[in-house]
């Protein structure tokens, strides 16, 4: 659609809104297009779907029911669903990742503010979803924590680090890698939003709202936590991260949620699925997708990655991938 089109569209879905200007918006790895649509008195956020990805269809009724859980995410303004047009409140440019580098009593409440929204979409009961009849995506399962470490070994070891297919199915087959997804796939689910990254979370007078949620499923609220605080694109120290896992655990507990005691094993656990889903993202974007910035964030999230698999429980341990992974650190010069 040309942007004048655009434009029109906006003026007839939102009357008394009279746009002036549409500007493009990059956004990181998405499929979909994003525009700031501007009047002289305010903005909205248009998103253009080319109906690349199916979960993007269901946008506009995940966010109406995890706003109605309390679940901080933007309103939805207007829907045309069958153009793939979706107006959005304009909640401005600054991210969580913005703040990286801002010191620790900055970035502290912004991360406490965003633990009280998750922890608000993790105790969100199952039946809810039937009773709003929501699509969500299919459940983490056995199967796709299976098909993150085949993206990880594709796109990341044979993709990046140009490592024979031999030895990555060697590594693939393992039956500690085996283990891990199976283990992962036998614990009780609630929901979570699946890409729990410091870019997609925006900051609004001091309070976290969560974007790209459309890929919400059933799996473990340790997924969520380890995609954000085990994040490539933001350094945070063990202190911050020992703190910021304390304050979850406390939010849950007053709320009557009961954590297992194995919480934390579980946690390292899914920050290294994670780490290896995110690597993989990485491989893929940078070579195949024509995004070859992701490339940049390939090392540290090695460096998250190696000391995921240092804090697994010895029974937990993927050796074959520790030392794999301490052997690509020590080519590519990295320390951490």
């Amino acid at each position: 659609m040309k942007e004048t089109i655009l434009i029109a569209r906006t003026a007839a879905e939102l009357p008394g809104f009279v746009p002036t200007s549409l500007n493009p918006i990059e956004k990181g790895g998405s499929s979909r297009y994003f525009y700031r649509v501007s009047s002289p008195e305010r903005s909205v956020i248009l998103v253009r779907d080319l109906g690349e990805k199916e979960e993007n269809r269901h946008y506009a009724a995940l966010a109406e029911f995890l706003s109605s859980h309390g679940v901080p995410v933007p309103r939805v303004l207007a829907h045309a669903q069958t153009e793939g047009l979706l107006w959005l409140e304009d909640l401005g440019e600054q991210d969580l990742w913005a703040t990286r580098k801002d010191p620790w009593e900055v970035r502290r409440p912004l991360y406490e503010s965003v633990l009280r929204g998750i922890a608000l979409l993790h105790r969100i009961p199952s039946h809810a979803v039937d009773v709003e009849n929501l699509h969500l995506q299919l459940a983490f399962d056995e199967r796709l924590y299976r098909w993150e470490q085949e993206y990880f070994t594709e796109h990341c070891l044979g993709g990046i680090f140009d490592l024979p297919e031999s030895e990555r199915e060697s590594l693939l087959g393992s039956e500690p890698m085996r283990r891990l997804a199976e283990g992962l796939a036998s614990m009780p689910r609630q929901l979570v939003h699946r890409d729990f990254q410091s870019q997609n979370i925006l900051i609004r007078d001091g309070e976290a709202v969560f974007i790209d949620f459309q890929g919400m499923r059933p799996g473990l609220a340790q997924y969520d936590l380890a995609s954000l605080l085990c994040d490539p694109y933001v350094e945070i120290s063990t202190h911050e991260r020992t703190e910021l896992l304390a304050y979850y655990r406390k939010l849950q507990t007053e709320a009557g949620v009961r954590l297992n005691e194995d919480f934390e094993r579980v946690f390292w656990q899914c920050a290294a699925q994670r780490l290896m889903q995110a690597l993989g993202a990485y491989g893929n974007l940078s070579i195949n997708l024509g995004k070859p910035h992701f490339r940049a964030h390939v090392p540290p999230a090695l460096i998250q990655l190696s000391e995921a698999l240092s804090n697994l429980h010895p029974q937990d341990r993927l050796n074959d991938l520790e030392i794999l992974v301490s052997n690509l650190k020590d080519s590519q010069g990295l320390r951490g």
